[in-house]
């Protein structure tokens, strides 16, 4: 690279990427900021085609980078970005072990010396013009048109060179606006920004004025922007020695550790989430089996283990420690009784389903509000993974007898904005073969 005159300006990059569906049709938002005024010096966006969050984001911070260097090649640069991945391997804290990053992170560090950029990760909610840009560009996308920024901020510049992308309608959005067309209810329109037809990949930069926040549009281009939602990828635990014989195993009796093949399963499922490259926090039940499981998996991602109290199994009661024969045997008026109805506990004080329904709700809840738009992976047993797949899909309690979960078995529901959720996997072994 030439040499870098002294003296250059400072900028702060905000940087943003995603994906719907992981991967999916992906875009990413950048923009260029004062750090004193926090004017809006730069925009860029792109709709990039099918991809995972991780090279969308990627893809942000090199826009974003090569922004700045448009506007002054000896800026000194900091990078603000929520993604903790792409922040700890730029910053050189992380190794980038997954192909598809290595070409693109060496591609951001070309863009300016690393002398003048330095790396800051930030919540969520604090890179919302990002966020915003990105999605702008998913929408266009799906419309197959080009980003452009919306009237009232585009008008705010007479520099206005406006041409970005924005990404891609969510399933959810989608789905809405077609229950509400069946039920012969009003869908309210909003007029989206003039676009001319583009393919994946025709991205621009748009310098401007200070920036205004605009509602967008997505899907169909006729509701308000749900954006993208928090997706619970759904892990069951590796084998223990309880497992092959299918016994009673909940949070009332021992507390198993995984077997060699348990263990053999989490490592194969971490291999599977590393390659991927999508999962952005995990949380775990308080038991053993999916605290060894969940560490296999945190180990392989650099992640931090969060413990949800509400993801732990079912209390089976006196039914710990056996095969549901051995329960038929001795508490047959029991065992039909919770066959029956989801308020029936097992004998000797055991949980019912409803009781755990309840629990697993509330845990539900508490992450959505935690992770919003994240990609978090939950190890978790087999009762809670079915209860929040019920709850998903609005089944009655007695469906949990129709689920069949394996050991270490990934499932996955994504919840939106709107209070819609949408079941995408269930017991998924592929990654075990």
């Amino acid at each position: 690279m030439p040499s870098v005159p002294p003296g250059g300006r400072q900028f702060v990059v905000e940087a943003d990427g995603g994906s719907r569906g992981n991967p999916g049709p992906a875009g990413y938002g950048a923009v260029v900021l004062d750090p004193t005024t926090g004017e809006t010096l730069a925009e860029a966006a792109e709709f990039i085609g099918v991809a995972t969050n991780n090279v969308a984001e990627y893809k942000g911070l090199i826009a974003g980078l090569r922004a700045a260097r448009e506007l002054d090649p000896a800026a000194t640069v900091r990078v603000r970005m929520d993604s903790k991945l792409v922040v700890e391997q730029m910053s050189g804290r992380w190794k980038i072990k997954h192909p598809d990053m290595r070409p693109l992170a060496a591609e951001a560090a070309r863009v300016l010396p690393s002398s003048q950029v330095s790396y800051e990760w930030i919540p969520r909610e604090r890179n919302k013009h990002a966020d915003r840009l990105a999605n702008e560009a998913m929408d266009a996308g799906k419309r197959g048109e080009r980003w452009s920024p919306s009237r009232s901020t585009a008008d705010l510049s007479s520099t206005a060179d406006a041409s970005a992308a924005r990404v891609v309608g969510d399933a959810a959005a989608g789905a809405a606006r077609a229950r509400a067309a069946l039920a012969g209810a009003a869908v309210p329109g909003a007029s989206a920004p003039a676009a001319v037809p583009v393919a994946a990949g025709a991205a621009s930069t748009s310098v401007r004025g200070k920036a205004v926040e605009a509602a967008p549009t997505v899907g169909w281009g006729t509701s308000a922007d749900l954006g993208a939602p928090a997706t619970f990828v759904l892990l069951r635990h590796g084998e223990t020695a309880l497992t092959p014989s299918k016994r009673f195993s909940g949070s009332g009796g021992s507390d198993p550790e995984l077997s060699a093949v348990g263990r053999g399963q989490a490592e194969r499922a971490a291999a599977a989430f590393a390659e991927r490259g999508t999962i952005e926090a995990i949380v775990s039940s308080p038991l053993r089996r999916c605290r060894e499981t969940a560490a296999a998996v945190a180990a392989r991602l650099g992640l931090d283990v969060h413990i949800e109290e509400g993801l732990r199994e079912t209390d089976f009661g006196a039914w710990e420690g056996l095969t549901f024969a051995e329960v038929r045997e001795r508490y047959p008026d029991d065992l039909d009784a919770w066959l029956g109805s989801a308020k029936a506990a097992p004998t000797g004080g055991g949980e019912s389903f409803a009781t755990v329904a309840r629990r697993v709700a509330a845990a539900r809840d508490r992450l959505v509000a935690a992770y919003p738009r994240r990609t978090v992976l939950a190890v978790t047993h087999v009762t809670p993974i079915k209860t929040l797949v019920r709850l998903a899909l609005g089944a009655p309690p007695e469906s949990l007898f129709r689920m069949e979960l394996s050991a270490a078995s990934i499932s996955a529901v994504a919840y939106y904005a709107d209070g819609n959720a949408s079941v995408r996997v269930l017991n998924d072994t592929g990654h075990l073969r």
